[in-house]
C-alpha cells in the first residue's frame, strides 16, 4: 500500500511539474510573440542569447524533473520539451520570424489544452 500511495504522490507531483512546466513555457512564447526575440535561438546574438539563458535553463531543468518522474512511473518521456527544443535553432531567411514562430506555438499550446 505504501508504495501504491508513493506512486501516487509522484505522479500528481509529474502533473503538477507538467503544468508549471507549460505555464512558463507559454510566458515565455508570450513574451516572444510580443517582439522579445531569443526564444527560438534563430540569431547568433550573443546578447539575446545571455537574454534568454535563464528561461530555456528552467524549461530544461523542468523537463529533467519530469522525465525522471516519468521514468520511475513507466511512462514515456516529456515530448513537449524535446519538440520545443527541437524548434530552436538557426533557420533560413525565407523562414518566418519567433514572434510569429511563437504565436504559432501559442495556438497550437491552446488548441490542446
Amino acid at each position: 500500500m505504501a508504495k501504491a500511495d508513493r506512486l501516487e504522490r509522484l505522479d500528481a507531483r509529474r502533473a503538477y511539474m507538467e503544468t508549471d512546466y507549460r505555464e512558463a513555457l507559454i510566458a515565455a512564447l508570450q513574451a516572444c510573440a510580443a517582439g522579445k526575440w531569443g526564444l527560438f535561438d534563430h540569431t547568433t546574438d550573443r546578447v539575446t542569447r545571455a537574454a534568454i539563458a535563464p528561461v530555456i535553463a528552467e524549461l530544461t531543468e523542468l523537463a529533467e524533473m519530469i522525465d525522471d518522474a516519468r521514468e520511475q512511473l513507466f511512462m514515456e518521456p516529456f515530448a513537449l520539451h524535446a519538440e520545443f527544443m527541437a524548434a530552436r535553432g538557426p533557420v533560413s531567411p525565407q523562414s518566418v520570424g519567433e514572434p510569429k514562430q511563437a504565436r504559432v506555438w501559442l495556438e497550437r499550446m491552446k488548441a490542446a489544452s
